[in-house]
């Protein structure tokens, strides 16, 4: 009896691992203590938002209760958290930005579910470098599109820009950018990714439907030993960016992400127009009123970058002493390290053994790594050097 899609099986047994890792953990937890069991499965921070963010959110709280207080909003969002957001983007992305150039969506994966909605047809191909977020395949999957992984530049996962190029076809539709990159670290270059603009920019010149670039950047405010992450829009006129401050506030509950379009794109208006449709006929109808409001407050904040500064040195510490092999991330809250051996689904049992969680690399396309999310407490990062160090031992 076949209840669901087969594409929606073939979702269900991939895109679980994460997921899977996540409950495998509490369960562990229940059973050993909170303090025996080292859960790098999933990227769910730990650090309070801002502090600010209470404040804000009292007067947020006492303009709600009128009438309409937490009504249904315009379906691009509220008109001055538009505005708000629109100047902290414009600062970010080094170029002018309005309020009607940005659409207010649930989260950065409504962004990325509402834009392709609107932009792909049944057999469009969508490029990502791999190791990739596992969750893109679906995401474009759900409308028909196809999602085509190339492989990164090992061991620092940069991405190839001449394998990307040659992967290009008439069916080509988007190509998403997410850096700094989930799984991996890995903050791209400025050189990289104008590269890759400038393919965009040479296909777009005999297209009828445009090749987008579409960069994905929930985690753009995490960058390390004073790493730059390069703006994208200024990069091509073909850009789309869109993020969530899920990570930069701790705010992922909340669900509060934007998607703008680079506004010198031709017919722009089109795809904004088009975007706020699938925003709310594919059922978000509009981003949550509250968070909103508070993205607007607070957005030009961020969390206490420097806990995570010193949980990613814990982490390195520990995987070093275990002499398990990985390239130091230079961004995001994410390492992509090498299994000991060629099947790391292997290594991630040995880890379970030692009730050390994490994720094989294959959710995330790449076999023979495996991804740890250091955004933990740095106390329980450290206790799990023994549990490392045993599993390294059982492969000796």
């Amino acid at each position: 009896m076949q209840i669901v899609t087969k594409e929606i099986q073939k979702s269900v047994g991939s895109g679980s691992m994460i997921r899977a890792m996540f409950t495998k953990g509490m369960e562990l937890k229940k059973k050993f203590g909170e303090d025996k069991v080292f859960d790098f499965s999933i990227g769910n921070p730990d650090v309070p938002p801002p502090a600010s963010a209470k404040p804000a959110l009292e007067k947020i709280a006492a303009n709600a209760i009128r009438p309409l207080g937490v009504g249904y909003c315009p379906n691009a969002g509220i008109p001055e958290v538009r505005e708000k957001i629109a100047e902290f983007l414009s600062r970010q992305q080094e170029i002018g930005l309005k309020g009607k150039d940005v659409i207010m969506t649930v989260g950065a994966a409504g962004a990325i579910v509402a834009f392709f909605r609107a932009v792909i047809d049944k057999g469009d191909e969508v490029i990502v470098p791999s190791p990739y977020f596992v969750e893109y395949g679906a995401y474009c999957g759900h409308f028909g599109g196809v999602l085509k992984p190339v492989p990164s530049l090992e061991p620092d996962f940069r991405p190839d820009v001449d394998a990307i190029a040659a992967a290009i076809t008439d069916r080509t539709r988007a190509i998403i950018l997410n850096s700094p990159n989930n799984p991996t670290g890995c903050v791209y270059s400025e050189r990289d990714l104008k590269a890759i603009a400038a393919v965009v920019d040479k296909v777009n010149e005999t297209r009828e439907r445009p090749l987008f670039i579409l960069s994905d950047e929930p985690y753009r405010a995490f960058a390390y030993d004073g790493v730059k992450v390069p703006p994208m829009l200024p990069i091509s006129k073909w850009t789309c960016v869109l993020g969530s401050f899920s990570k930069t506030l701790s705010l992922p509950g909340e669900r509060i992400g934007y998607f703008v379009a680079n506004p010198s794109m031709p017919e722009v208006d089109t795809l904004i127009t088009a975007v706020t449709l699938t925003n709310r006929t594919l059922g978000f109808v509009n981003a949550p009123v509250f968070g909103q409001r508070l993205a607007a407050e607070i957005c030009n904040e961020t969390v206490d970058l420097s806990i995570y500064e010193r949980r990613r040195a814990a982490m390195t510490d520990v995987l070093k002493g275990a002499g398990i092999e990985f390239v130091e991330p230079k961004g995001a809250f994410y390492i992509f390290a090498k299994s000991p051996v060629e099947d790391e689904l292997k290594f991630v049992e040995a880890l379970l053994a030692q009730n050390v969680l994490v994720v094989p690399g294959r959710a995330f396309g790449r076999s023979g790594y495996v991804r740890l999310c250091y955004a933990l407490e740095e106390k329980i990062i450290r206790s799990s050097a023994s549990g490392f160090r045993k599993a390294m031992e059982s492969f000796a």
